[in-house]
């Protein structure tokens, strides 16, 4: 079983759109609930921690995988 409860595929979008994707799909979740987030934008990096900081959603992990960034938010 995966490690998370939805993915979000930001690849090849340019910010601000994967932080937006980003804060739309984690809208839908339930607070637990952890969303994998795939982008290809180095800008994502300090967005998505950016992001959490100021809605308090949880960071779990960042960091590269296939030359892409993958991160695991937890929404609180």
């Amino acid at each position: 079983m995966a490690d998370f409860d939805q993915e979000l595929d930001a690849s090849g979008l340019n910010c601000p759109l994967p932080i937006l994707r980003t804060k739309k799909t984690i809208n839908t979740m339930d607070a637990g609930q952890v969303l994998r987030v795939v982008a290809t934008d180095p800008g994502s990096v300090k967005d998505i921690e950016a992001f959490c900081n100021q809605t308090g959603n949880e960071l779990i992990s960042s960091g590269e995988e296939g030359g892409k960034f993958v991160f695991m938010i937890k929404k609180s």
